[in-house]
């Protein structure tokens, strides 16, 4: 069973930029692709960003294309989220997602002036 530990998040103002992270710990990382998913207060999960296995193909929510990137490290099992040039909207608990849709147990992020 994999399991994934995210962190980084933090309060930060209009305009900032965080890094997540997401340690996963399965021997075969390497195999799976993985995303970010997102839960906004009183709102559902959102979808924000997947990357394929080896990295070569990314997809993001239209909410946060140009702004945030997804990014992983494989010899590390780490996965990675760098939001930028953040917005109020953005607020949320952040998760990381595998294919399977078990996630760890998230990171708060709140943009906030």
């Amino acid at each position: 069973e994999v399991q994934l530990v995210e962190s980084g998040g933090g309060l930060v103002q209009p305009g900032g930029s965080l890094r997540l992270s997401c340690a996963a710990s399965v021997f075969t990382f390497s195999s799976y692709n993985m995303k970010w998913v997102r839960q906004a207060p009183g709102k559902g999960l959102e979808w924000v960003s997947d990357i394929t296995s080896g990295g070569g193909y990314r997809r993001y929510a239209d909410s946060v294309k140009g702004r945030f990137t997804i990014s992983r490290d494989n010899a590390k099992n780490m996965l990675y989220l760098q939001m930028n040039s953040l917005k109020p909207e953005d607020t949320a608990v952040y998760y990381c997602a595998d294919p399977t849709d078990s996630r760890g147990q998230g990171t708060q992020v709140t943009v906030s002036s």
